[in-house]
């Protein structure tokens, strides 16, 4: 069992930046791949970004490439997730999530979900 702890949301204008962090119990982190979704009011939980488990893969989703960067600390059992140039449209509720495949952009791929942390980007 991982349980997973976001913090670090909160409201930004736009241009700002903001500094996700997830929390993992157990001493299994290093295993997993960990993730980031998000889901906006009356929308769809999509995909952000997703790390391998040594950190050495990463991916992203289009509508925040170049913009926000996942990495890990193993020794902390922590995954960041750093958002720069913020924009009116990230706002929604991030999701941290673990899973024991490999990195994929698709949800059914993860086993794990934090309860979630808000952002609001104003205009």
């Amino acid at each position: 069992q991982v349980q997973l702890v976001e913090s670090g949301g909160g409201t930004v204008q736009a241009g700002g930046s903001l500094r996700l962090s997830c929390a993992a119990s157990g001493r299994t982190f290093s295993r997993y791949v960990m993730g980031w979704f998000r889901q906006a009011p009356g929308k769809e939980r999509e995909f952000v970004a997703a790390i391998s488990w040594s950190g050495g893969t990463t991916s992203y989703a289009d509508s925040v490439k170049g913009r926000f960067t996942v990495s890990r600390d193993n020794a902390k059992n922590t995954v960041y997730l750093q958002m720069n140039s913020l924009k009116p449209e990230d706002t929604a509720v991030y999701y941290c999530t673990a899973g024991s495949k490999g990195v994929s952009r698709s949800r059914t791929w993860y086993d794990y979900w934090g309860q979630g942390t808000q952002v609001t980007v104003s205009s």
